[in-house]
């Protein structure tokens, strides 16, 4: 009887891997960047996940591993290749050691409309024409130990939107936001640390972007550890700073009681 229950569990019961793939960008310029989602089902949690990025020509340009949550979604970021993305339609494969399957989708790159450096541009809402480039400045404003961090800046224009991308030590994805600039140009957004997208210890690199030209975009690096923020000195330089305070005052003070006249 025993026997006979045991063989009657289905053995359907053992789901087969998928991998789902998608990106809301299917044409792009050669300066932007393409954001790739989706999601993988079924597979060892512990084993990351491949996304290769093959160019128009059959060259494999990115391939890294990254991680995925316990629901199984991933992101990642592309930025483009050095200049630039070739013109052309790139293919971008997504596969895992578990799955026999794997999922692929597809964005085109149509070139950029940037004119070159020097050639007068006219602004389609003002009238005005500059060659003067957009610039943003970009600071964050932090505590140590603290699990919030004030990211705030300027441009010198304040027409377009502003996107803030967070990517870890190993160039994970781990926000990305959008906000709009001020009538002066000034823009700020507090990020809070901490969670499963901010476990690696490292220098986290926070990025703005506004439009497409490589003089639209400032990136600074936040330290965390544990998720929380370490000083740009580092916690070890914190350790050496307060060993040599107490030293100072524990010779000042022999210094003093030495000096006291004898009674």
């Amino acid at each position: 009887m025993l026997v006979l229950i045991a063989m009657s569990i289905p053995i359907s019961a053992f789901a087969e891997p998928m991998i789902e793939l998608a990106t809301t960008q299917s044409e792009i310029h050669s300066l932007d960047s393409v954001l790739v989602t989706g999601k993988i089902t079924d597979v060892a949690t512990f084993k990351p996940l491949t996304l290769t990025v093959i160019s128009p020509d059959g060259e494999t340009v990115y391939a890294p591993q990254i991680s995925f949550d316990k629901d199984g979604i991933f992101k990642r970021l592309f930025h483009p290749t050095l200049p630039s993305f070739k013109d052309g339609t790139y293919t971008v494969i997504a596969s895992h050691p578990d799955a026999e399957k794997t999922a692929e989708i597809q964005f085109t790159v149509i070139g950029s409309t940037i004119p070159p450096k020097g050639i007068p541009v006219k602004s389609s809402d003002s009238g005005i024409i500059s060659t003067k480039p957009s610039v943003i400045t970009l600071s964050a404003d932090t505590e140590f130990g603290s699990d919030r961090i004030l990211v705030s800046g300027s441009t010198t224009s304040s027409i377009t939107d502003i996107t803030l991308i967070v990517t870890s030590p190993q160039g994970n994805l781990v926000s990305i936001a959008q906000i709009t600039p001020d009538n002066t140009g000034k823009f700020s957004l507090e990020m809070k640390s901490g969670g499963p997208l901010w476990k690696e210890n490292g220098f986290y690199t926070i990025t703005a972007n506004q439009g497409l030209s490589s003089e639209h975009k400032q990136s600074i690096k936040v330290e965390i550890d544990n998720g929380v923020v370490v000083p740009e000195f580092g916690t070890v330089a914190v350790m050496i700073l307060a060993v040599a305070i107490v030293s100072i005052i524990a010779v000042s003070a022999k210094s003093r009681l030495s000096i006291m006249p004898r009674l």
